[in-house]
């Protein structure tokens, strides 16, 4: 057996190379960090060949004192830190003092550098580990250029890993593309085989931030998304949110920074989810570009070495800082509104006036032109149990609308309310309506779920569900399993405002039902809520989806596709629109309303031509 023995300081930054430089990608991501820890206004990078044959960093920061050069290759030498209490509250990208060494032990590593003050630059070379004896006079403006050539070319396993040329690329680009998102103050530029793709400027206000946002996200979800900003407990949270009608197939469009740092951290990644839950398509994935900013004391970046993961302090309450604030941002915006920057104090107006659901997914907003979302697929009517009875037979009374009960035309725009006035229903489906934009197209049925929806949540944080006793209880035969669920969720069952008992191993008497649904089948809507009861088991697990039960209810006490309204009804149905929080979505997160604007519909005649 071999004895204990130290590893050579080169070997010792190859493996730690292994954790540090996964692929060219992981290089860019080193050198960039240390220019803007470096107080760096300006990047210009150089790639050749996906980075495997060059990447060339260039950067206006401080610079490297000419006696510092040979310490700044050598491993755990940083100026960043210097005691355990610069540790707990690190405020700079780059730390461990790991990523020259490791880098310049499997490339070849040239570092040219002019410190502040300094009459002339100095330059210090290393290739696989063998450093030059001494730094030598350069010519260079102030600031650093370091040098990437030959990536891996002395470890030919790990060289052999590396994708395709255009595949590393794309992981590079990714990169810059974060840091782009998350330093505004510093202008940057990407060249990749001597051909320009990006320049983008210093943005130093917030049209120019958002003009940034909108040449790397795409100029659509800018168009798409909700702009927040919001403190509170020591945090702040900013950046842009995208419509949940704006969602992606995959998870591509999700960037999240802590303190400038791109993280991934299954706290915010569940916090946003969450936030999204009800009303996001089943599949679809949101799109966002969020910053959160909190003291350094309260996060730990010291996790792994790409940094990439982070841990919170008080884990809990970032949690609940970042659904709640999504949450009411989202909820804030209104039909008619524009997509534009939603505040504190917005969102203080709207958790004044709305109970704060601490488990309910939020969302809902206006949405432009119809051109300019992505469009989602629309369920079969069939899957939302059509055969059932109405629930209401006349929107109106159910709602104490007066309404209109002839087409109101529109002689003044400003009057108009922003999802218009009724002129007629087709097909039993859609409600076609008149505003100062042209067409308004309403899905009757889904939007009247979400009005049914939140009014239920609502009535469900203030004071419960209210219940009304059967005159002639109901019969129903289940399996002996539901009765005994029923039996052990008789609390929840009747917070939700139904009175179940048993009458048999195998039958269950209904003798009151929520009010706001007593026109509802009830036999239908009690199997349902126990099928949920016994897919989520646990009673605990049960409260965590009262909110996905009442969402149940609704869809049942929901008019129906083929419902015939008169025109006060469905301009009641557009006011309560109006009213309501998320009004955007339906409970499944399909759009309730499009708008076309009069261009859209002069171009389907060739007006104008």
């Amino acid at each position: 057996m071999k004895r204990i023995h130290l590893l050579s300081s080169h070997l010792a930054n190859q493996i730690a190379a292994g954790e540090v430089v996964e692929r060219p990608s992981s290089v860019a991501k080193e050198l960039i960090e240390n220019s803007l820890d470096a107080g760096a206004r300006q990047i210009d990078l150089e790639i050749e060949k996906g980075g495997v044959a060059l990447i060339r960093v260039r950067d206006d920061g401080n610079g490297i004192h000419p006696d510092d050069l040979p310490l700044s290759l050598s491993r755990h030498a940083t100026s960043k830190i210097s005691s355990f209490d610069d540790l707990t509250a690190v405020a700079s990208l780059g730390f461990r003092g790991e990523a020259l060494p490791s880098i310049g032990s499997v490339a070849r590593l040239k570092v040219t550098s002019r410190y502040i003050d300094e009459p002339q630059g100095w330059q210090f070379s290393v290739n696989a580990g063998e450093a030059d004896d001494k730094p030598s006079p350069a010519a260079h403006p102030q600031g650093t250029t370091i040098e990437v050539r030959d990536l891996f070319y002395n470890t030919p396993a790990r060289r052999k890993f590396l994708k395709a040329e255009r595949t590393e690329f794309n992981h590079l680009e990714d990169v810059v593309r974060r840091i782009g998102l998350s330093s505004f103050d510093v202008g940057i530029t990407l060249k990749h085989d001597q051909k320009p793709l990006h320049q983008w400027r210093v943005a130093s206000d917030a049209e120019a931030r958002r003009r940034r946002v909108a040449a790397i996200c795409g100029k659509s979800f800018v168009e798409n998304a909700v702009e927040i900003e919001f403190e509170a407990a020591g945090m702040k949270l900013w950046g842009w949110v995208g419509l949940p009608t704006f969602s992606r197939g995959q998870a591509d469009l999700q960037y999240f920074f802590v303190n400038g740092r791109v993280v991934k951290d299954k706290v915010i990644a569940h916090a946003v989810r969450k936030a999204y839950q009800d009303v996001m398509y089943h599949g679809r994935h949101a799109a966002f570009v969020l910053y959160l900013e909190l003291p350094a004391s309260e996060v730990d970046v010291n996790v792994h070495p790409t940094k990439h993961e982070v841990r919170f302090r008080e884990s809990r309450m970032v949690h609940d800082f970042l659904f709640s604030t999504l949450h009411r941002a989202l909820a804030n915006v209104r039909p008619g509104d524009e997509v534009a920057t939603i505040s504190s104090d917005a969102i203080h107006q709207t958790s004044a006036t709305t109970p704060m659901e601490t488990e309910s997914p939020p969302s809902g907003g206006p949405y432009g032109g119809y051109q300019s979302r992505a469009p989602l697929p629309r369920q079969n009517q069939q899957a939302f149990s059509l055969g059932v009875r109405e629930q209401v037979s006349v929107y109106d009374q159910l709602h104490g609308a007066a309404g209109i009960t002839s087409p109101q035309p529109l002689t003044d725009s400003h009057d108009a309310p922003p999802l218009g006035f009724a002129l007629a229903q087709l097909q039993g489906i859609y409600i076609l309506a008149q505003n100062s934009q042209g067409l308004v197209v309403v899905d009757m049925h889904a939007a009247h779920e979400r009005v049914t929806y939140e009014r239920m949540k609502q009535d469900w944080a203030e004071e419960g569900i209210r219940s009304q006793p059967l005159l002639v209880p109901e019969t129903l035969v289940v399996t002996s399993r539901e009765v005994r669920l029923a039996e052990e969720h008789a609390a929840l069952l009747q917070e939700l405002g139904f009175e179940l008992s048993a009458m048999g191993p195998e039958t269950l008497s209904i003798r009151a039902v929520p009010a706001l649904l007593r026109h509802a089948d009830v036999k239908v809507l009690v199997q349902d809520l126990l099928a949920d009861l016994n897919v989520a088991g646990e009673s605990s697990r049960v409260r965590e989806r009262c909110n996905e039960i009442l969402g149940t209810m609704s869809c049942h006490g929901s008019v129906r596709a083929s419902r015939q309204l008169n025109i006060a009804e469905m301009n009641a149905l557009l006011r309560d629109m109006e009213r309501t929080e998320r009004a955007g979505q339906c409970n499944h997160g399909r759009p309730t309303w499009v708008q076309m604007g009069m261009d859209e519909l002069d171009k389907l005649f060739l007006r104008g031509r």
